[in-house]
């Protein structure tokens, strides 16, 4: 699918505050990409495909959950849109958009949650997702300087402090969550 129609399927699945995002997460990605070596066209589809399901239902990710093949269907169910739209989104795209690359589609699960283990692309999507242009929030500008020198600690930088958050804010953490600070903060491999 060329970047015009792709943009066009997932500006109609979303809100224009949210596609601006999109937007912003794709320019960011695709700086990382060069900047690092990756592909800047995965970039480009990773980044545009990341909240395609971001505005759906509870109950469409639900049914979704119990009808699909997660071996993590009682445990997946317990969180929320946080959660699923990462992880049970990256289906709603390769099924919806056709887009098969399992690349691309491990970044778009990854992109909130991170993981112990993590491609080059799902760094990118992870941390642009975090930086883009229209995030405001205290210590983003480090993020920024850090996202651009030093990927893996970027990482670690953005578990750090998203885990802080869930803990100040009494939100349950995901399991990969979890995973991610042990291995990109504390280094547990």
């Amino acid at each position: 699918m060329k970047r015009e129609a792709l943009m066009q399927a997932v500006q109609m699945r979303m809100s224009e505050k949210r596609f601006k995002h999109v937007l912003g997460v794709e320019e960011t990605a695709v700086a990382l990409a060069e900047r690092f070596g990756a592909s800047p066209e995965k970039a480009s589809i990773a980044a545009l495909t990341h909240d395609y399901a971001k505005e759906r239902s509870d109950e469409e990710f639900q049914l979704a959950i119990e009808q699909g093949s997660y071996s993590n269907k009682s445990e997946l169910l317990k969180y929320g849109n946080a959660i699923w739209h990462g992880v049970v989104g990256a289906d709603f795209v390769a099924h919806e958009l056709q887009i098969t690359d399992q690349e691309i589609l491990s970044a778009i699960r990854l992109h909130t949650t991170g993981g112990a283990e993590m491609s080059l692309l799902d760094k990118i999507i992870y941390v642009a997702d975090y930086i883009e242009p229209g995030r405001n929030f205290p210590g983003v500008e480090d993020a920024r300087v850090i996202a651009f020198s030093d990927l893996d600690q970027a990482v670690a930088f953005e578990t750090k402090h998203t885990l802080a958050h869930l803990i100040e804010s009494e939100t349950p953490v995901y399991p990969k969550t979890i995973e991610t600070y042990n291995r990109w903060v504390v280094g547990i491999e």
